[in-house]
């Protein structure tokens, strides 16, 4: 019987900022810029050494998680939920972490986090609702049914809303893919985020 070995290190070149390319050093610049963030994510260093396979999945990323009418807020949450049902560690980690930096978005309420409050009152019954059928989407695609889109409907989102979520399952498919193929470990200036 063939047993799984834990991986301890990444399995693809991990391309720091100072040794990448000048192509390369443009996307690392432009994924900081764009998701605030002084360090580059190890999900894009183990992409580093192929630039036009990062340059395709950053631009993915981008548009699909931080553009549109969605709000990025609920975009994290889904991809945090996909994650965490999944046990790729490194998604739900990161976008744990983003999700939860944005909780004040959602609700005023003292002690708040999005993460951990899924399907507490505090949370927007559409956003429970768009969590819960896009996870479906992302973990079992071929469920996935004309009610699922009323129902999204009448949470109020619109044609393109629904569309623009839907896209978050294929998104999520990808990173933790990518993620977990590789072997990355979560980056250590994320284990220094405070809780």
């Amino acid at each position: 019987m063939n047993q799984s070995i834990p991986q301890t290190h990444s399995r693809y070149k991990m391309v720091s900022y100072d040794d990448a390319t000048a192509e390369v050093k443009a996307i690392y610049d432009d994924t900081k810029k764009t998701l605030q963030l002084p360090f580059v994510l190890n999900w894009f260093k183990c992409q580093g050494d192929n630039a036009l396979l990062l340059k395709g999945n950053w631009s993915k990323l981008k548009n699909t998680l931080m553009e549109g009418q969605v709000p990025n807020v609920l975009k994290q949450l889904i991809i945090y939920n996909v994650s965490k049902q999944r046990g790729c560690n490194y998604c739900s980690h990161a976008h744990g972490i983003f999700a939860d930096s944005m909780s004040s978005m959602i609700s005023e309420e003292e002690g708040f986090r999005a993460t951990q409050s899924l399907n507490s009152p505090s949370m927007p019954v559409s956003y429970r609702i768009a969590v819960q059928i896009v996870t479906k989407a992302a973990l079992e695609h071929s469920q996935i049914t004309d009610e699922d889109f009323s129902e999204l409907e009448k949470a109020g989102f619109t044609a393109k809303e629904i569309q623009e979520l839907m896209a978050q399952a294929d998104l999520v498919n990808m990173l933790n893919t990518i993620a977990d193929v590789s072997g990355i470990k979560i980056d250590n200036e994320l284990l220094e985020t405070p809780e």
